[in-house]
């Protein structure tokens, strides 16, 4: 009887390291499923497991606390360096805003002289009902009417009027030159001769017609010039009276800034 008992004992294998062991696999697995969760998470979920398990834990440095490899005064040093460069960057931008700013003021008082030049030409030629300049932001404008220039209806510039042509070439010799667009307009009567179709044709030629007079100048430059025609589309008077659309139908002589000239 004793002897079945023991041969019973022997065959009945103690399990109960079983336990431990699924204990170990469960909470492996339980590792692997947080790796992956926070391989997959944005940051706000990533500290937030990280607050959970520091909490579960009492406390201390969590794994998830990735701490500064470099000191405090390392930390303070970098950042006087960031500073300090962010500062440099600053100075350099504000002497470029400066530098701008003195650019365009100097051609500002250029255009101005220009200006004072031609104003006292008018004055010489008692032309001032004739001729009126403008200085802007886009730069110095001659305003030219078109009774000095024209009759009505042609875009031949009248012989006797060659000589103020010519004149006027002489006051655009700039060194260095500038860019330079002549700019046809007329009033709102509609055009009725065969030579145009329309007063943008009108304006076109006038001021291409005029362009061609000025270059006979060989001072000039024929690169820094251009053409444009408006038609009766940027009247500076109204058309209801004999006055305003004298002041429309006109010639325009654009002097521009330095800076449009380069980006052109």
């Amino acid at each position: 009887m004793s002897r079945r008992k023991k041969k019973h004992d022997e065959e009945h294998i103690d399990e109960s390291w079983l336990i431990p062991y699924a204990d170990l696999l469960t909470l492996l697995l339980a590792l692997f499923i947080v790796l992956y969760a926070i391989s997959s998470v944005d940051a706000k979920k990533f500290q937030a497991l990280s607050r959970a398990l520091n909490e579960e834990f009492q406390g201390g440095t969590s794994i998830f606390d990735f701490p500064s490899p470099m000191s405090e005064r390392e930390m303070e040093n970098l950042d006087k360096k960031s500073i300090e460069v962010k500062t440099s960057e600053n100075a350099e931008e504000d002497q470029k805003k400066l530098a701008e700013e003195l650019r365009k003021k100097l051609d500002q008082e250029e255009l101005a002289a220009i200006q004072q030049k031609v104003n006292t030409y008018i004055m010489e030629k008692q032309l001032s009902d004739r001729l009126e300049t403008s200085l802007s932001g886009e730069g110095l404008l001659v305003s030219i009417r078109d009774n000095v220039l024209f009759h009505s209806g042609s875009a031949t510039i009248l012989p006797e009027d060659y000589k103020i042509v010519g004149e006027i070439s002489d006051l655009l010799v700039m060194d260095p030159p500038r860019n330079i667009i002549i700019s046809g307009h007329t009033d709102n009567v509609p055009i009725q001769n065969s030579n145009f179709g329309s007063n943008w044709e009108l304006s076109v030629m006038r001021s291409i017609n005029f362009m061609k007079i000025l270059l006979q100048n060989k001072q000039l430059d024929p690169q820094m010039f251009s053409a444009k025609g408006f038609g009766e589309f940027q009247p500076v008077a109204s058309n209801e009276t004999v006055e305003g659309k004298a002041r429309n139908r006109r010639v325009e002589i654009l002097i521009t800034p330095r800076s449009s000239s380069q980006n052109q």
